[in-house]
């Protein structure tokens, strides 16, 4: 599912999901309209702008993860926007992002960040103040904190 509240942005996405291979692609204007539409019929993966009307792509994320009522709190969440600034990426990845893709959208990108999510999915971290998939993107060996991970995804007690 693609939620912007920009028709064109949309229609560009569409085509790069088909040109993918992806052929079922539901459409929607705004956060509002897509939790709804959510709530009845399953969705795969969801393309988010980060700036919309009303309720933008970093609530409507955290929506998904974190609502008593959520459809799928698990959904792959791709974020798309204009703004790349560090504020804004470290917004989405707190509000429980799989990805975040940097307008203009190109083929690869789109088609890296979708492998990301098959490929190499990372497991979901539940917290006080956070619930998603693991920040970390990779195991930092050289780490010796008290909350340093292990390879089987345990803490380590050293």
């Amino acid at each position: 599912m693609i939620v912007d509240d920009n028709h064109h942005m949309r229609s560009i996405l569409k085509e790069l999901l088909r040109a993918a291979g992806i052929y079922e692609v539901k459409e929607a204007s705004d956060a509002v309209e897509a939790f709804e539409f959510m709530r009845s019929v399953p969705v795969d993966l969801l393309l988010v702008d980060l700036a919309m009307p009303m309720v933008d792509g970093v609530e409507f994320s955290k929506m998904i993860r974190t609502n008593h009522d959520s459809p799928n709190p698990y959904l792959p969440i791709i974020m798309i926007t204009g703004h790349s600034e560090r504020s804004r990426v470290n917004a989405a990845r707190d509000a429980g992002v799989n990805e975040f893709l940097v307008k203009p959208v190109t083929a690869k990108s789109l088609m890296d960040r979708l492998s990301l999510i098959v490929n190499r999915p990372r497991g979901f971290i539940k917290s006080k103040s956070y619930f998603g998939p693991d920040r970390r993107r990779k195991n930092d060996t050289t780490y010796g904190g008290s909350d340093r991970r292990t390879s089987n995804g345990q803490k380590d007690k050293t």
